[in-house]
């Protein structure tokens, strides 16, 4: 016998229903991992090898201004500032000037320095 009609839900019926439930029961993320150092996210991050970012990543392959994450709403994203040699999340390079969503976990890479988002 099939499922009750009460039982069924956009979150137990289909992939993206699924994948929405599983994000919103995910652990917010609090704060950046690098070099040992746990950095707490706040509103705005800059990522870059220049002084004024909010971290500082001494490497020759992240540019002066590399990435940025940024609060929007109750979520974490970061997004490329045109860097020269990418960011990437998990592994995947993301696009230039698009925001894409952090989770808990998440390990960005720039040059050949890591962060971790926890």
């Amino acid at each position: 016998m099939g499922k009750l009609l009460e039982d069924t839900t956009i979150v137990t019926d289909s992939p993206v229903g699924r994948h929405l439930g599983a994000i919103s029961e995910s652990v917010p993320a609090s704060y950046l991992m690098f070099n040992n150092k746990k950095i707490e996210l706040v509103a705005k991050i800059t990522i870059g090898r220049e002084s004024d970012n909010s971290v500082v990543v001494d490497n020759k392959l992240a540019s002066r201004h590399h990435a940025v994450i940024q609060k929007i709403r109750d979520a974490y994203f970061i997004k490329d500032e045109k860097s020269t040699n990418g960011t990437f999340v998990n592994g995947q390079r993301i696009p230039e000037d698009k925001y894409i969503r952090l989770s808990s976990g998440d390990k960005i890479t720039i040059g050949t320095m890591s962060l971790v988002i926890s």
